[in-house]
């Protein structure tokens, strides 16, 4: 029997930017998931249902992060520049994709 794939969590995936370490940072935006937790350990199939309900969130706000209220625009700008900071000392580059 194959093993289900494994999400490392947002602290040991490659840099943090990958999409599912932006479901992550997402789910904390919107406070579907504490910021303690950071999905280590979850499968594929869990990890699915977390990005089903993040897309559910931005769907109320026309995903775009200048349409959250303030309360969330400020968490979402405060995570993600934490987030980009933090992969930027990991050598990821936001003019590259994952794949260069």
């Amino acid at each position: 029997m194959q093993e289900k794939p494994i999400y490392p969590g947002y602290h040991a995936d490659a840099h943090g930017m990958t999409q599912l370490g932006r479901v992550v940072l997402d789910a904390w935006v919107f406070g579907l998931l504490p910021e303690a937790e950071d999905c280590k350990g979850w499968d594929l199939q869990r990890m699915q249902g977390l990005m089903q309900k993040v897309e559910a969130e931005w769907d109320q706000h026309g995903n775009l992060p200048s349409r959250l209220p303030p309360e969330l625009a400020e968490r979402h700008r405060a995570l993600y520049e934490r987030a980009m900071q933090r992969a930027q000392s990991k050598g990821w580059n936001a003019e590259l994709d994952d794949e260069d």
